[in-house]
């Protein structure tokens, strides 16, 4: 055999391949590899097994967590019939007495809140609390349980009757479509039901919602959790509906004593499976004995546990005498690679042995160099790089405004306007010391502020008291620094936008939240379309608008990183906000 070096040219005659040391080793381990395979296929097996278990036992909840929320959301519907409908509302709103408030109860009230209780087949309760007292109360026998002696009904009560209740005092604050509250008031404890609680409002504003009465659908609990039967899991199974503090509403199965859930999950032997249900917040939880998992693995696991057993010994004399003998070689290995991963290049893998793991040591020694010499090579570059894009992108910003206001300066001197032509220039002479910054990117938030306030003066010589401008700058934030041109495009933007009418107010933002500096430019403009708002940032968007905000955008995350950039909140005809985010880094040098 001829000799070969380290590097890759000879060999010692001592030099053993490293296929021969495994091909030995596993020559050893041929003499089990049925029971090895065997005990494999085992576990497969069995945990395949449980997995299907498992698998169906969670679909069978998941079937009973939908048949809970389809009632839920039917009882919703219910009540969105009521909500959106703005006869309703205009009729609950009529103050006139006499035969107008007869018309409108019997005529359509009455006959919208059967109609809404027919619509459905199951027991309910509809309560409807009016604020309106020039309509009569119309109601049962209060005493009892009214749902189950009269079956579905409703009630015409005043307002006044629950005002003074704490769940109608601390009832949330109204969100349009939005506020729906599932409780139990009133006798629902004593009974077994529960209320869905919701406000009738007035829709026609949506913006402006004033509350004409509350409603209050009450149903029974057992009706909700009908289908919550642990006979459809398995014998031993126990189902409970069960609130945040453990108290249980509803439970099925062995364990109807009350054992609590807590105490079954730290005995670890059952498998506890929790669902948790939309609007009411309760969790439907199953717990499912071990046995029930594992009632068709015991076969299995007998056919098995004699050839394990045999193997055993022997598999872990083999397993300890090769570990050892290739652990030592590749811990080495793995410290170095460890150490490479971590970003540490300095560390080498010295070996004196003469098989592959020599050639192994240098390859990874080499590596390591030439990576660390790559690194800072890459490094290097990419910081040019990134220091050129940002540059670029700085240079395309704004590019015809300085034509725009010298064609201002031009029309004010052909008529005459020398002040304003004066005021002009010395803004415009501001505007463009300020951007230049003698060629500084990064620039305190003072100097970015006042880049905008001399944009905006040259303006508002241009637009007169048709504009107006507010700053709302917190001194805490004005020593520190940001990349310049970050503000001015979007100011802008609204001035040739954002026109609503002959006059636009806009409002300039900054101040520190949670470690950032957060700046809004706020406007009362016309607002941009949805679509219009999506396509902003898209590559291909050709407006000037959207050219401008994805090169901010582009610039602070280029700069900062992605977790910043620009964000814009609009809607039409209402008005727009662009909110800039950038870290709160550092005061600039007095």
């Amino acid at each position: 055999m001829p000799k070969r070096s380290r590097a890759g040219t000879e060999y010692d005659r001592t030099f053993l391949p490293l296929g021969v040391k495994l091909m030995v080793s596993y020559l050893l381990v041929t003499l089990v590899p049925i029971s090895l395979f065997g005990y494999l296929a085992n576990r497969i097996m069995i945990d395949s097994i449980r997995s299907q278990a498992t698998s169906s036992i969670q679909g069978t909840l998941q079937q009973i967590k939908d048949n809970i929320v389809y009632k839920l959301e039917d009882t919703i519907r219910l009540s969105d019939s009521l909500y959106y409908d703005e006869t309703i509302a205009k009729h609950l709103m009529h103050y006139e007495e006499g035969w107008v408030s007869y018309e409108a109860t019997t005529k359509y009230l009455i006959p919208a809140f059967r109609k809404t209780i027919e619509s459905t087949n199951r027991k309910v309760w509809l309560s409807v609390y009016l604020k309106n007292e020039t309509l009569p109360e119309i109601y049962y026998d209060m005493s009892g349980d009214r749902l189950r002696t009269n079956g579905s009904f409703f009630d015409m009560l005043h307002l006044k009757r629950i005002v003074r209740e704490p769940w109608y005092e601390e009832f949330p604050e109204e969100s349009y479509g939005n506020t729906i509250v599932w409780r139990q008031i009133g006798d629902d404890v004593r009974y077994g039901r529960i209320s869905l609680l919701r406000r009738m409002v007035d829709t026609s504003s949506p913006l402006n919602l004033q509350e004409i009465g509350m409603m209050r659908f009450t149903v029974y609990l057992s009706d909700l959790f009908e289908s919550v039967n642990s006979g459809k899991i398995g014998s031993g199974t126990s189902l409970y509906i069960a609130n945040e503090a453990g108290d249980i509403y509803h439970s099925s199965g062995g364990w109807t004593d009350g054992k609590d859930v807590a105490e079954a999950k730290r005995q670890g032997d059952p498998l506890v499976i929790e669902q948790t249900l939309p609007w009411l917040g309760w969790r439907l939880i199953a717990i499912v004995p071990n046995q029930l998992l594992e009632q068709n693995t015991a076969k299995v696991t007998r056919m098995t546990w004699m050839i394990g057993s045999l193997s055993f010994l022997i598999i872990s004399f083999i397993a300890w005498f090769v570990g050892r003998f290739f652990s030592r070689r590749i811990s080495k290995l793995l410290f170095v690679l460890e150490s490479f991963r971590r970003g540490d290049y300095h560390k080498r893998f010295r070996y004196r042995g003469n098989d592959e793991f020599a050639i192994i040591a240098q390859a990874i020694n080499q590596l390591g160099e030439q990576t660390e010499s790559l690194i800072k090579e890459v490094y290097v570059t990419n910081l040019k790089k990134k220091e050129a894009e940002l540059e670029s992108l700085q240079a395309q910003i704004n590019p015809h405004f300085l034509y725009n206001t010298l064609s201002s300066i031009s029309r004010l001197a052909k008529f005459g306007e020398v002040d304003k032509q004066h005021q002009m220039i010395m803004n415009l002479a501001k505007f463009y010391r300020l951007s230049l910054n003698n060629g500084q990117t990064i620039i305190t938030i003072a100097s970015e502020v006042e880049q905008v306030q001399a944009y905006l003066n040259i303006q508002l010589i241009k637009y007169g008291d048709r504009v107006q401008a507010e700053f709302r700058i917190d001194p805490s934030i004005v020593n520190l620094t940001t990349i310049k041109l970050i503000l001015q495009p979007f100011v802008e933007n609204v001035l040739e936008h954002a026109w609503r009418g002959d006059r636009i107010h806009l409002r300039i933002e900054g101040q520190l939240e949670e470690g950032r500096v957060v700046f809004r430019i706020i406007d009362d403009g016309i607002g941009m379309p949805r679509h219009a708002l999506q396509s902003l940032f898209q590559e291909q968007a050709q407006e000037k608008r959207g050219y401008g905000i994805r090169n901010v955008h582009e610039r602070i995350q280029l700069y900062y990183g992605k977790p910043y950039g620009v964000l814009i909140h609009s809607r039409s005809g209402i008005g727009t906000t662009v909110v800039v985010t950038i870290p709160a880094q550092g005061a600039a040098r007095p």
